[in-house]
């Protein structure tokens, strides 16, 4: 028998000719044209860049669909009289344009929210300050381990919107969610997972509060029969379990949890009743680093309903570090370099930093998120031997540093860098044998690069050409 999602079916009838708003021609976004010209519904495009910003071949479908543009920081005041409308996930439900519109009517969702609520399949969600997309990429290959076909989607991956006539009931959908996907949602995961709740994006989030409140929504609307993984360890997200309407496991490498998963030195163990039992030596995997621990056990707790948990160990045991997260690239006269590119905040570095015991030259710096550096500087005087500084956030991080080392009566050597091509020339000259090179920014990318990839490879690109 075929498979038929009716809900699919009935919005691909409600869209026909309904009048269509794309806000945002990012990678969530582009999929929707292509659907929404075959859907023949009435779409107009908003995006806030000049058109030479944006790519020439979306420019030209957009021109052959017939479609109506607006561009420029204006375009959203032509916003008005929309059935429906498609927010990029840095567009948030909070703006003026989108508010008055939701007040006449017009439904405001994201390609996101819409896939979740027409997904005919059992949906993993993961969101957190860190650890994210390695949590998700390990809860997805250990699925695939066990014999699931599973589509990978949400901030990583491809946009899955568009697939959903492909997906079946017996499929699993694992997404990764940002605080953006997740502001204004109105759905939740059947199994959802908060990896930890930091300080972050308060550049573009009105507070810490706003920030902390989308998190949230990652399972607001669980029902009794939904499963919620919480951080034991970290304040915020183990107090969600008050707001909780599903069944809570806590994961925690900080305190012997009477039920849940522990990581315990390098070892992880499962807890029921107050028994502990072995699951695994965390040497044993790839990966590297406590906060590594953290996401193995934070995945065996996602998957444990659905996978025999010797399954998912040997799916940990065979899973490679995803690209720009400490990411081994080369080594240079006994000098191990690493890509940590994807670390965009001071917590991520902090993680990036403990992951190894050997003397770090640490490369850092980069787009001004409005964080605090403070809490990064005394591992920084404790682990790094050399500190080479580039972008907006580099005296931010020296103040920090300079202030710590004052309190502590030493000195470390800093380098303020005009480019990253700089530091790593700096790097190879004062890194000594035995010692690493760790790019780990702890700052977003946009002052200097297209995004985090385009930092991280660029990174790997000079190394590769010493």
């Amino acid at each position: 028998m075929i498979y038929k999602n009716e809900k699919l079916e009935e919005f691909n009838q409600y869209i026909k000719f309904r009048k269509v708003a794309i806000i945002g021609l990012g990678v969530s976004n582009l999929p929707l044209l292509d659907y929404l010209y075959e859907k023949k519904a009435k779409v107009t495009v908003f995006d806030e860049r000049k058109e030479k910003s944006i790519s020439k071949d979306v420019m030209e479908k957009i021109e052959n669909y017939g479609f109506s543009s607006y561009l420029g920081e204006e375009s959203l005041k032509h916003l008005e009289g929309f059935d429906i409308i498609f927010r990029s996930p840095s567009c948030l439900p909070t703006r003026t344009e989108l508010q008055q519109e939701e007040n006449r009517g017009a439904i405001i969702t994201t390609e996101i929210e819409m896939l979740m609520k027409m997904c005919p399949c059992k949906i993993i969600g993961v969101t957190g300050s860190d650890g994210k997309t390695t949590t998700t990429s390990l809860i997805d290959s250990i699925l695939k381990k066990a014999g699931y076909r599973t589509f990978l989607g949400g901030n990583i991956g491809t946009p899955l919107f568009t697939k959903l006539s492909e997906i079946l009931p017996e499929d699993i959908v694992v997404l990764e969610l940002s605080s953006f996907q997740l502001m204004g949602m109105t759905i939740s995961p059947n199994i959802a997972v908060i990896t930890n709740i930091t300080p972050n994006h308060l550049n573009i989030h009105k507070d810490y509060e706003e920030y902390i409140e989308a998190k949230k929504n990652i399972f607001k609307y669980q029902n009794e029969n939904d499963i919620l993984i919480l951080n034991y360890d970290n304040e915020i997200t183990n107090n969600c379990k008050k707001e909780a309407n599903g069944k809570v496991i806590y994961f925690s490498h900080k305190e012997k949890l009477d039920n849940g998963f522990i990581v315990q030195g390098k070892v992880i163990k499962e807890c029921e009743d107050k028994v502990r039992k072995h699951i695994f030596n965390g040497e044993e995997a790839i990966l590297r680093g406590n906060h590594n621990l953290e996401n193995m056990a934070t995945a065996i707790a996602a998957t444990k309903t659905l996978v025999p948990i010797d399954k998912a160990v040997e799916a940990i045991k065979e899973f490679k570090p995803v690209e720009h997260r400490i990411e081994f690239v080369r080594e240079i006269n006994q000098v191990k370099w690493y890509n940590d590119s994807a670390s965009s905040s001071p917590t991520r570095t902090l993680s990036g930093l403990n992951a190894f015991d050997e003397s770090i030259v640490l490369i850092a710096g980069g787009y001004d998120k409005n964080l605090d550096y403070e809490p990064l500087a005394k591992t920084i005087i404790e682990k790094v031997s050399v500190l080479l500084l580039i972008g907006q956030t580099a005296g931010k991080i020296f103040d920090s540093v300079k202030e710590e080392l004052e309190n502590q009566n030493k000195k470390l050597d800093i380098y303020m860098c005009e480019s990253l091509e700089q530091t790593i020339n700096l790097a190879q000259k004062l890194a000594k044998p035995k010692e690493v090179v760790l790019f780990s920014p702890a700052s977003a990318s946009f002052d200097m690069f297209k995004d985090f990839a385009d930092r991280g490879n660029q990174f790997k690109n000079l190394v590769n050409q010493i």
